[in-house]
């Protein structure tokens, strides 16, 4: 084995390693964690899991093994870890992942998530560069979870206003993988941290590209836009916004509160596709059968002197 095996390393931020073993088989690596985003231990930790997972099927890779990191304050009974490993190995199990041990350290804060190793034809790898002008963008989950979760942790939404939020968090991207693999997808990528429009950058410097977006478009949570309104984003929002804003172009139609979402970090976000606009509607026809947020959201162009338009 030599470097030559590494297909995919950190050159275009990639959501994975992909390391080829064979001529006909290469893993796919990644890891992932972050401090709760919910109280309940349990469902802290399948969308940790589901968070994590979702790298290995951006990648068009199936997931494997997968180990535990687990930081634990002293201070909380044993039974919280309990539930948030009970909560990543159920999710783990629906992926058909094995958990195999882990590792975990005493930290002041809980923070849970996986290292999840892939399989994946080397034929088959799909990676956030490849997107081609004429291709259409595709976002299989809805947006706006930073600005749900902020306006739970500031008392503005319950459990049940935030119920739809969750059930998209703990939902794996594994359908929307498995469906993609039946299509000719150019580029692919999720999106979780950087939000819709960082994550869109990237994949179009990664292509060399220009992609614009169509405001109106983006599927958003129930709560979402209000939310923005009020102010209620994370301050990743304003990172985000801050690091990727030079190379992106904003119609001044859009109101603020929409053009805040699209830097709104995601937690365990949905798959974002690029693909041929021959193939789009046979594509979206499948994803919606199953994944009804599925949504055309913009286009690919030929590179521009900005990476992005958001109109």
């Amino acid at each position: 084995m030599t470097s030559d095996n590494l297909l995919v390393g950190s050159e275009t931020n990639d959501d994975a390693l992909v390391y080829r073993l064979t001529a006909d088989l290469a893993i796919v690596q990644t890891i992932d964690f972050f401090p709760p985003m919910v109280d309940d231990p349990y469902l802290f930790g399948q969308i940790a899991a589901a968070n994590a997972l979702s790298d290995i099927y951006a990648m068009g890779a199936k997931p494997a093994v997968a180990m535990n990191m687990l930081c634990f304050p002293s201070c909380l009974d044993v039974s919280v870890a309990r539930e948030i490993l009970r909560g990543g190995a159920e999710k783990a199990g629906e992926a058909d992942c094995v958990i195999a041990g882990g590792h975990s350290i005493t930290d002041e804060e809980p923070k849970y998530g996986l290292c999840v190793t892939g399989l994946v034809h080397p034929s088959r790898i799909l990676r956030n560069r490849g997107a081609e002008p004429g291709d259409l963008l595709i976002l299989t989950k809805k947006v706006g979870t930073g600005a749900v979760l902020t306006g739970c942790k500031n008392a503005l939404l319950s459990e049940e206003d935030a119920a739809e939020t969750i059930r998209s968090m703990r939902m794996l991207n594994r359908r929307a993988a498995e469906i993609a693999a039946d299509f000719k997808v150019h580029a692919c990528t999720d999106v979780t941290g950087f939000g819709v429009a960082g994550h869109c950058c990237e994949m179009a410097e990664a292509s060399a590209v220009t992609a614009v977006l169509t405001a109106s478009a983006l599927p958003l949570l129930a709560h979402a836009q209000e939310l923005a309104r009020e102010g209620m984003l994370p301050g990743g929002m304003d990172r985000n916004r801050e690091y990727f804003i030079k190379q992106i172009a904003i119609n001044s139609q859009v109101p603020e509160a929409l053009a805040d979402l699209f830097f709104d970090p995601q937690t365990s976000g949905g798959l974002l596709f690029a693909i041929p606009a021959s193939e789009s509607s046979i594509f979206l026809e499948a994803l919606r059968k199953e994944i009804p947020a599925a949504s055309v959201i913009g286009e690919i162009k030929e590179k521009s002197d900005l990476l992005l338009h958001i109109l």
